[in-house]
Parts: C-alpha cells; sequence; structure tokens
C-alpha cells in the first residue's frame, strides 16, 4: 500500500512557507489570512495571497530555507525502506533545495512559483474540486492508487486524511482528527512511523536534528 507523506510540518520541523513570508514578506498579512483558511477562502487563495508579499530573489529564500529549515528525523530511513510519496500544497522551488541539502530522492506532487520581483506567483498545480471539502484538495492527488497510507500535520491533510483507513497526525490534524472522533496514530518522528509499519530501524538518538 503507498505511503503518502504531506511536506510542511510533517517532513519538515518547520513551516517552509511560514518561514519564508516571515523573513521576506508580510507577516500580518499570513496571520490574516490564516484565520481564513476554511471559512472565507479556499486555501489556494490564501497561499497566493501570503506568497505575493515576497519579492525577494529565489535564490535568497531557499539559501534561508536551507540554512533554517530541518527534516524531521528518519525520513531518510523512511524513503529508503518506504518509497513514500510526498504530496504537497507547497511549492517545488523550496522542497528540492532541502532535498538536496540531505541528499534524498524522493517523489513529489507539489505547486510551482514565478519568483517576480513585483511579489511572488503560486501556480497551482491541475486538481478537481473535492466533492467532500468543496475546494481543490489532494484527494485529487491520491485518486489513481489503489489503497494509501497518509502521514500529515495541518489544513491541507483533513480532507484527504478522511479518505484513507490509516493516518498517522501530529499537531493540527490530530486535534482535527480528535474532535471529530476519528481514528489516528500519533507519531513524534519517523522511526515512530516506520515502527509502526513493521520497520526495523533504530535511531541511534531521538534528536531533533537535521537529517544528515
Amino acid at each position: 500500500m503507498q505511503l503518502v507523506v504531506d511536506w510542511d510540518g510533517t517532513v519538515t520541523d518547520g513551516d517552509t512557507l511560514h518561514a519564508a513570508i516571515e523573513e521576506f514578506g508580510d507577516l500580518g498579512v499570513f496571520r490574516a489570512m490564516d484565520s481564513e483558511i476554511g471559512r472565507r477562502l479556499p486555501l489556494q487563495e490564501v497561499i497566493a495571497i501570503e506568497m505575493a508579499t515576497i519579492s525577494a530573489p529565489l535564490d535568497e529564500v531557499v539559501s534561508f530555507l536551507v540554512d533554517t529549515i530541518a527534516l524531521r528525523p528518519g525520513f531518510r530511513e523512511l524513503v529508503e525502506r518506504h518509497d513514500p510519496l510526498v504530496v504537497s500544497m507547497g511549492f517545488h522551488e523550496l522542497i528540492a533545495p532541502l532535498l538536496e541539502r540531505d541528499e534524498i530522492a524522493v517523489r513529489i506532487v507539489a505547486n510551482r512559483l514565478d519568483a517576480r520581483p513585483d511579489g511572488w506567483r503560486a501556480l497551482f498545480r491541475e486538481q478537481a474540486t473535492c466533492a467532500v471539502c468543496g475546494e481543490p484538495c489532494k484527494r485529487s492527488d491520491v485518486a489513481g492508487l489503489n489503497g494509501f497510507i497518509y502521514v500529515g500535520d495541518g489544513f491541507s491533510d483533513r480532507c484527504v486524511s478522511l479518505a484513507t483507513d490509516r493516518v498517522f497526525a501530529r499537531a493540527g490534524l490530530a486535534e482535527y482528527l480528535a474532535a471529530k472522533g476519528a481514528p489516528f496514530e500519533s507519531f513524534e518522528d519517523f522511526y515512530d512511523v516506520d515502527a509502526a509499519l513493521g520497520g526495523a530501524v533504530v535511531p541511534p538518538m531521538r534528536s531533533r536534528g537535521r537529517n544528515t
């Protein structure tokens, strides 16, 4: 069964979009828009508005993220043992450099960026409007899979996590599923996920540092 993993806050210890906006964009807009997710505005529109507040060169933002964002421990081993599919509402241009830094090769489904000096433009992949949540969501990305296990942490993971029988959740996704009475398995890092999937990899130390 295919393992599907979210990126920001799941593979990463920190959210790359939040970090980029806090350092280079308008944090006030981010906070205002974040409160609108799932209420007045669809997620794609919120992300587009937030990213448009960044006008810095892409290589400058990437350099900052490479220096500040760590991957959650055990991800390298998870990739080697389970060949997961990473499905993100983030952007290839911000994801690939972190994987390259840690020399990890994994399949990615994500969006694209047009990093314009007058404000970044989000180029969203084609996703069907979901009959369950009413907006484009990650269910489109897993529609062709013959069963899957999902690992996630946030808002963009909510709808897709209800489409599978096995979910690993943390942070906001765990709170959401608990409130709905939906079953899920908690995890701290990917050693937890691997162990639950029958793995035998034992972490030498459960540090929260960067995978190397």
